[in-house]
């Protein structure tokens, strides 16, 4: 136990200032993480991407709230689209997350494979949405937050990189759409690992340790340094080359993608 909590309170650091500094969400660093660190630990291949997703998910609940809290000490959250979202963030996270129970580990492979081909292009390619609508009423929202949280929970991740372009196309000034998707990120955490841990109660071949597909050992050591290590990279940030650096992980992305996708074969 302690020693696999130290190899994840290692990765977690590195986690965290990945994070901090290119300001991107810890699912897209903590999930690639997990999948290639959870197998010497004795994760099966049928079950190894169901516990990458759920114990991203569960990290996900303890860093959403500090950035969460940071953000709203700037004003920089929309508390009216919060509210009207979170419903449909509850709902199709959950049955998102228990939809994936019935998929796979290759299928989730497949899916979290293409979300970070895409997410990398959008990266090298420097590609921002632009705003050409408005705020939907209460239920487009709840319909959007739905097909986020849906999508969210296959790719183990809080929903900001789906949720700031949403909320940039509906006219929503840059630094409120980051601080409003924060804070939409802990009702998605929340629901998606409910999901997770109630799918996964009862499966065997799960390591000790584990609540449903929740890896407790990971989800400590993870929280105890990303959550250090995030305020210091958001610092390094301000004196490093970010572009170029988001450029090298966009490439990072494609190669890691790439090993996963041919593990299928």
């Amino acid at each position: 136990m302690i020693s696999t909590l130290l190899i994840f309170i290692i990765l977690g650091a590195i986690a965290g200032l990945l994070a901090g500094l290119l300001g991107i969400g810890g699912g897209l660093v903590i999930v690639p993480i997990l999948y290639f660190a959870l197998p010497p630990l004795g994760v099966s291949e049928a079950q190894l991407m169901h516990v990458a997703l759920g114990t991203s998910l569960a990290t996900i609940i303890f860093t959403s709230i500090s950035s969460m809290r940071a953000h709203n000490s700037r004003g920089a959250i929309r508390w009216d689209i919060f509210k009207r979202i979170t419903p449909g963030i509850l709902i199709g996270t959950f049955l998102g997350s228990c939809f994936a129970s019935y998929l796979n580990t290759n299928v989730l492979k497949v899916i979290f494979v293409i979300f970070l081909y895409y997410v990398a292009s959008q990266m090298l390619l420097g590609l921002k949405p632009k705003a050409s609508r408005q705020v939907p009423e209460k239920w487009g929202l709840i319909g959007a937050g739905g097909a986020i949280g849906a999508m969210s929970s296959l790719v183990g991740i809080g929903g900001g990189t789906l949720s700031v372009p949403f909320l940039t196309m509906c006219n929503i000034q840059i630094h409120t759409a980051i601080g409003t998707a924060a804070a939409i990120g802990l009702p998605l955490a929340l629901a998606g690992t409910a999901g997770y841990i109630w799918t996964g109660i009862g499966v065997q071949g799960l390591p000790s340790w584990s609540i449903g597909y929740v890896f407790l050992p990971a989800l400590i050591g993870i929280v105890c340094t990303s959550m250090l290590t995030a305020p210091y990279g958001a610092k390094l940030a301000h004196s490093l080359p970010v572009a170029k650096l988001k450029m090298i992980f966009a490439i990072l992305l494609f190669l890691v993608a790439t090993k996963m996708l041919i593990s299928l074969f």
